[in-house]
Order: C-alpha cells, then sequence, then structure tokens
C-alpha cells in the first residue's frame, strides 16, 4: 500500500517534445527533488531529448546525476570561494555571479551571472569591466540572466535583458550565448532574431516537467477505516468525532510531504479571503487534506503521521474500501512518492 506517482507517459513525453520545439537549444533543469520525478529519470527523460546540457541545482547534485547523464552539468548554485570541495568531472560547469568568484575557478568551465530585477545574485553592470582579467584564465561558456515570473510594473523581459545585452556588448565581453530563465517561446524569438550571433538557452524545469497538469497524478492507498460515532475519541490526541462517519488511513505521510505547502504570493481580495478563512480554520484544528474522496477534498481527522494520514469522511458519503486509492491534490515540488507507475 504506497502513495503512487501514476504517469501517462505518452502524453508527458508528448508535451516534453512540444516544449522543446518552442525552445530550441532548449536547457532541462532538474534540481530539488527532481521535480516530484527523482533525479534518475529525469536525467533519463533529458537523454531521451537528446539533450546535451541538464542544469542542477547544487554540486551535490551534480555529484548523483553524474552517473545518470552522460552529457554537460550545468550548476545553477554560484560558486563561492570557500566552499566545500565536491570531486566532479571536467563536464561540470559552474555558475559565478561575483568576478571574485571568476578569479577563483581559474581552468574552470564558467557561466557568469548578471544581476537581473530580481536582485538575487549576479554581476552588476559597473562590474563588467573588471571581467577582461578574470575571465582570461576561465573557460567562458557564456552568461545568464534569471528574470522574474511577474511583471507587476509592466516593464518587459525581452527589453531587460537587451538592455544585458547591450552592456555585455559595451563592455565588449563574448556575446556567443545567453543562458536565460522564464521567457515565453515568442519572447525568445524576438532576441534570436535581434541578435543572430548570439545563441540563446533557455533553462526550464517547471514548464518542461510539470507544464502538462493532465498526464500526472498522486494518488493514496486506503489501508484502513474505521466506523466512529460523533463523540468518539480517537488519534494521538484523543479528540472527539465531531459527527458520525469513518476514519480514513491513507498512505501519504509528512515523510512524503502531506501537510506541508509552500508560501505563495496572493494577489486580489479573494485570493486573500481564502487564506484568512483557511488560517481561521487551522485555529480550531480543521484542515483540509490533499486527498479526495467522492468527489470532495476530506478534512484530516488530526494533523498527518510519518507515513500516513487520517482523514474523517462524513456518513453521508461512500464508505472507502481498504485497498483503494484517493486522488490526491500534491505539490511536486515537495513530495516524495513511494513508487511511480507508467501506464
Amino acid at each position: 500500500m504506497a502513495l503512487t506517482l501514476y504517469v501517462d507517459t505518452a502524453r508527458w513525453r508528448a508535451h516534453h517534445k512540444h516544449v522543446q520545439e518552442q525552445f530550441p537549444g532548449l536547457v532541462p533543469v532538474c534540481k530539488g527533488n527532481g521535480y516530484g520525478f527523482g533525479h534518475e529519470r529525469l536525467a533519463e527523460e533529458a537523454t531521451r531529448l537528446g539533450s546535451d546540457v541538464l542544469a542542477v541545482g547544487t554540486t551535490y547534485e551534480a555529484a548523483r546525476i553524474k552517473d545518470f547523464f552522460g552529457g554537460d552539468l550545468l550548476v545553477l548554485t554560484p560558486y563561492r570561494r570557500g566552499e566545500e570541495p565536491v570531486p566532479l568531472p571536467d563536464r561540470v560547469i559552474r555558475s559565478v555571479s561575483s568576478v571574485d568568484g571568476v578569479y577563483g575557478l581559474v581552468g574552470a568551465r564558467v557561466v557568469i551571472e548578471v544581476m537581473s530585477s530580481m536582485k538575487r545574485h549576479g554581476i552588476s553592470a559597473q562590474e563588467l569591466p573588471q571581467l577582461h582579467a578574470a575571465i582570461e584564465n576561465i573557460r567562458l561558456e557564456g552568461f545568464a540572466i534569471h528574470l522574474p515570473l511577474d511583471r507587476t510594473d509592466g516593464s518587459d523581459a525581452v527589453e531587460e535583458v537587451i538592455g544585458w545585452m547591450d552592456h555585455l556588448r559595451a563592455a565588449r565581453l563574448p556575446l556567443h550565448t545567453m543562458f536565460v530563465s522564464h521567457l515565453k517561446a515568442e519572447e525568445l524569438h524576438r532576441l534570436q532574431q535581434q541578435f543572430p550571433q548570439t545563441r540563446f538557452r533557455a533553462r526550464i524545469g517547471t514548464r518542461l516537467w510539470l507544464g502538462d497538469h493532465e498526464a500526472t497524478e498522486y494518488r493514496g492507498a486506503v489501508l484502513d477505516v474505521t466506523r466512529v460515532a460523533k463523540g468518539d475519541r480517537f488519534g494521538y490526541r484523543q479528540q472527539r468525532a465531531a459527527s458520525d462517519g469513518f476514519l480514513v488511513v491513507v498512505a501519504g505521510g509528512t515523510s512524503h510531504g502531506v501537510g506541508l505547502e509552500a508560501p505563495k504570493a496572493l494577489h486580489g481580495v479573494m485570493p486573500r479571503a481564502k487564506g484568512v478563512a483557511r488560517a481561521g480554520l487551522a485555529t480550531v484544528n480543521r484542515n483540509l487534506s490533499p486527498f479526495v474522496w467522492g468527489g470532495k477534498q476530506r478534512w484530516f481527522a488530526e494533523p498527518p503521521h510519518m507515513q500516513v494520514s487520517i482523514l474523517f469522511v462524513p456518513s453521508d458519503a461512500p464508505e472507502p474500501k481498504v485497498g483503494e486509492e484517493l486522488v490526491a491534490h500534491l505539490r511536486h515540488t515537495t513530495t516524495q512518492f513511494d513508487r511511480i507507475v507508467d501506464r
């Protein structure tokens, strides 16, 4: 009995090909938990796509993935002097976001990140002249810019990249390759037309692996079902049942990521009102689970356990049976499945 990730493999891979066609020179990204699929599986899919470069989050991820992917590995986390050394092959490319970092990677293959409106990390326009001497002792693979997802000020992503291309050109730095993130296909096409001598390579993770929501589905198996009457005590904290119904034990707990939720940016009155309502319910131990039964998301009977969750299903709903599976609306990037099934 398991928390299972079901994949409509043909549909999933058809989506990969569609994205690859939209973004020539695509660099797949495999970081964190492998977007819910795992590093080994995504390395296999990147190989299937014929990718020559796979982007990973950290040097530790590169050390794990190098045995599953034969092409180049681009580490997205910038190099910092004093970081723990990790033995890596020459086909690993390091990202750098400071002039000092460039000087610290003599002989290495390097992508230099410039500071975007994200303001996360990157070399500033004022620092570009200092790169002339620094890049003499590295193998420069190109520059990179990581753009924001939302542009609430109405600014244009293409114009931001063009601005940086102008800065780099004015500083007389090599412009053979620019790695970009969070551009639309038409935006990438506009840039490629304007700068035909530069190869633009889109680094894409979420849109590639998770862009077709209908291609994947999590399901948790029902392990036990116990009928309870209103007022019956149950669980670790011996709470009372609010009404007649069923306690349903389903595969999927905190070790799988059930009950974890990444913070969200809320825009508009309605989403904020819903957030306030959820917070209010949580103060009286009412938390909606990700598991669906009888067409509705069901409430946690108590906080999820390590490997299972206990749900409360009211008596007016169909009684779940042991061995049946409940669809679970889970975030791929915070979920760890027990098994993956291709179908």
